[in-house]
């Protein structure tokens, strides 16, 4: 059996996220960005987007499992099992590398899908709407039930790749797309279903540092619950991984 090191681990994580984020925030950017081509494209084309921006980002990170999300790396922590990926236990270093390329992945990604809607973003009519196309928020300001929404939709998705297998490498990458679909289409309309802390903190960081043109703010008021509900979602959902 292959075994990876922690330095093929975090390269693999950053290129699996930052695919993941780029075909994410880039499909976001098409729908509610003006003068695109996919501009009113709506909800449904938002989820098949992530969805196969998903099943990309797990073929891009095969090496080290393909987590893409600190939520995933949690779950498989907090689940009991041994290893993230095969000759790569599950210790505090190891989990910090994970975290810092998924971290640096979507915040890459991010970048990425700003330069290829850059006119875009630079556009009159889109000036203080941007950030929702690199985080997420909420349809109605309500912290607690936010914070609800988040942790039942990382459960869901922790859970049921939990079960599927020990690591994600044991999962088709077109079951957790059509999963990550089924979770937009059925719980992301409340707070745009974040369900991964890497994929919203790293593109609103880097929404706070590109220039762009009348972005406004960052809405780092609510950015700890697009992090906090998923982590707690995680770790329930790893809890009860083998119930």
């Amino acid at each position: 059996m292959n075994t990876v090191g922690l330095l093929t681990v975090f390269g693999s994580e950053v290129i699996g996220t930052a695919f993941l984020t780029l075909l994410g925030v880039g499909v976001v950017a098409n729908v509610a960005l003006p003068k695109t081509f996919g501009n009113g494209g709506g909800w449904i084309v938002i989820v098949w987007g992530w969805g196969i921006a998903v099943f990309a980002g797990v073929y891009a990170a095969a090496k080290s499992g393909a987590h893409l999300n600190p939520a995933v790396t949690v779950g498989l922590w907090v689940s009991g099992a041994h290893q993230y990926a095969p000759g790569v236990d599950i210790t505090i270093a190891s989990t910090l590398v994970y975290f810092a390329g998924e971290l640096t992945g979507a915040f890459i990604g991010a970048v990425l899908a700003f330069l290829a809607y850059r006119p875009h973003y630079n556009q009159p009519e889109a000036a203080g709407t941007q950030l929702g196309t690199f985080s997420t928020g909420p349809a109605i300001k309500s912290t607690v039930n936010n914070l609800i929404t988040e942790i039942l939709g990382t459960f869901v998705l922790v859970y049921i790749i939990l079960r599927f297998g020990d690591t994600p490498t044991e999962l088709g990458p077109l079951a957790v797309a059509l999963l990550v679909v089924g979770i937009g289409a059925s719980l992301g309309g409340p707070t745009g279903y974040a369900i991964n802390p890497a994929r919203d903190l790293g593109p609103r960081i880097a929404h706070a540092v590109l220039p762009i043109r009348g972005k406004g703010g960052n809405n780092w008021g609510y950015a700890w619950v697009p992090v906090a509900g998923p982590l707690i979602g995680a770790v329930i959902a790893g809890g009860l991984s083998h119930v």
